[in-house]
């Protein structure tokens, strides 16, 4: 068994953890539900290399603190005139994504409470999904008048298909933690009461089996839904997002969505 290479980094917007082969990132805004910030974002990318570092880790689990998995981007994130600031914000949930989905540890999205937009994407990076039954899921860029990036698309083709993802997306329709488990983006679906539970026996299990064999066993999965579904060209999404925030049609429409709810 291997050791930690390094001081266990910190992090202002999560927090992460380790005990054994075990190791934890939640996000830690539990008072806005646990937004996802450009700097969350890069602090998100920066601890899946710290864990990538650490040969003792065998398992990460990813969960959000409080109410809430994530209440999805932070739209002022994007904001402003700056073109250049925008794209590189624009662009951060993509390496993000990727650098969760790289991670040579196992990877476990806990979800409950909210599960929005960009925190569909970063449940999507992770191997494995467990929500509660009272998750709700949403995916409402197309209403905000922008599209989902950071290779959302294809990530949700691999797992639900071309047909239920034009659905999901196009509609912006909330969906219950059943329906994700019925099209099969959430693998395990438990009562509420028993979701810590369900992460913490199948996170033991994994931890359990041969490092090279998991790893290898992820490579070979990972390479076979790149044949199917490639993200490579995700890197042009920050430029749609881009020309979306700059678009006066998709800001009407979006500005149009924020005052039916009061925002």
């Amino acid at each position: 068994m291997g050791s930690l290479t390094s001081e266990t980094p910190t992090f202002e917007t999560l927090r992460i953890a380790h005990e054994g082969r075990i190791g934890r990132i939640t996000l830690d805004r539990p008072e806005k539900l646990n937004p996802l910030s450009t700097l969350c974002l890069e602090e998100l990318a920066l601890a899946a290399k710290w864990f990538n570092g650490q040969d003792a880790i065998r398992v990460v689990v990813v969960t959000g603190a409080g109410r809430a998995f994530t209440a999805g981007a932070d739209l002022s994130a994007f904001s402003g005139d700056d073109s250049g600031i925008a794209r590189s914000g624009a662009d951060a949930g993509r390496l993000m994504a990727e650098a969760i989905e790289s991670m040579q540890a196992v990877t476990i999205a806990a979800i409950h409470g909210h599960c929005v937009g960009g925190g569909v994407v970063l449940a999507g990076a992770c191997d494995f999904r467990v929500a509660a039954e009272s998750t709700r899921f949403s995916i409402p860029e197309v209403d905000l008048g922008i599209p989902l990036a950071w290779g959302g698309i294809p990530r949700l083709v691999r797992e639900i298909g071309p047909a239920a993802t034009r659905d999901l997306v196009m509609t912006c329709r909330p969906f219950t933690a059943l329906e994700a488990h019925v099209r099969g983006f959430v693998t395990r679906m438990v009562d509420d009461d028993k979701l810590g539970d369900e992460v913490e026996d199948l996170a033991a299990t994994l931890a359990a089996k041969s490092s090279l064999t998991l790893r290898a066993t992820l490579i070979a999965v990972d390479a076979a839904v790149e044949a199917l579904v490639s993200t490579r060209f995700a890197w042009s999404d920050a430029d749609v997002l881009v020309n979306a925030m700059h678009d006066p049609e998709s800001r009407e429409v979006g500005a149009a969505y924020l005052r039916e709810r009061g925002r």
